[in-house]
């Protein structure tokens, strides 16, 4: 069986930057094993499986390890395939996930995702996670992820967190976002993944449905511009809709080809 598979640099304008992601567009959904071994043989962060269904298109996303429940890059790299090479007609797509419905408006340059909001809420982080960071942080979070509050950008930038302290946790599907206001745009942020083969992921959209919603609060603003600060890194346009986000990014084709199981 031979499949169509693209590999796509998502929040980003040019190959080698923002967040690469795997995406296979199949006819009918694949045993889940064989779309687990398809992500791990990827090596990216994410793989998106997508089919087409009667309005509009169902979408599943896996990284080496798991499925997760929702991923910005790869919806955001599946749009981009599907807007830019499949059915280049379409100014809006329409995928039902595990995480509802998510949609995608297709402009000029900018993809344009609705996400769900997840606002996160005043927490308490295990010690082994502050352990790893020798920076404090200022605000600790929690909604899916845990998000570590930090006071610059400069401190966000060159930590070094302890992968070998952090592998200690597992957080299933989760992981830890640090961030902190910019210098030039509005924040900035990174996220770690522990037990993950990838341990920093070079621009997690997925993360931005809990930092555009602190971050509209603690600045009094909707519409912000942010940073990943990876080796990689992403912009991301983002607005604040109260139940739902919006997180806007341009993608770049890298790898068109075919995969054979």
């Amino acid at each position: 069986m031979q499949l169509p598979l693209f590999q796509v640099d998502a929040f980003t304008d040019s190959v080698f930057g923002g967040n690469p992601a795997a995406v296979c567009k199949l006819e009918y959904w694949l045993p889940d094993e064989v779309m687990q071994n398809i992500a791990k043989e990827n090596s990216v962060s994410e793989t998106a499986f997508f089919i087409t269904v009667d309005d509009g298109f169902e979408i599943r996303w896996f990284t080496p390890e798991l499925e997760i429940d929702l991923c910005g890059h790869a919806t955001l790299a599946t749009a981009h395939v599907i807007a830019r090479h499949l059915q280049p007609s379409l100014n809006s797509l329409k995928f039902h996930s595990k995480s509802g419905i998510l949609t995608v408006a297709v402009e000029e340059d900018l993809l344009t995702l609705n996400f769900p909001s997840r606002k996160p809420i005043p927490s308490s982080a295990p010690q082994i996670i502050l352990d790893s960071f020798k920076e404090k942080p200022i605000e600790v979070l929690k909604s899916r992820d845990y998000v570590l509050v930090f006071d610059n950008e400069e401190t966000v930038k060159n930590m070094v967190p302890n992968q070998e302290l952090l592998n200690q946790i597992n957080l299933d599907i989760g992981g830890i976002v640090v961030t902190a206001r910019g210098d030039v745009v509005d924040f900035v942020s990174r996220f770690f993944t522990p037990q993950s083969s990838i341990f920093e992921d070079p621009v997690t959209g997925s993360a931005h449905c809990s930092l555009i919603p602190y971050w509209s609060e603690k600045l009094s603003k909707e519409v912000m511009l942010a940073l990943q600060l990876s080796p990689r890194g992403g912009t991301l346009f983002c607005e604040n809709l109260d139940e739902r986000v919006l997180i806007s990014g341009k993608a770049v084709t890298y790898l068109e080809g075919h995969i054979t199981i």
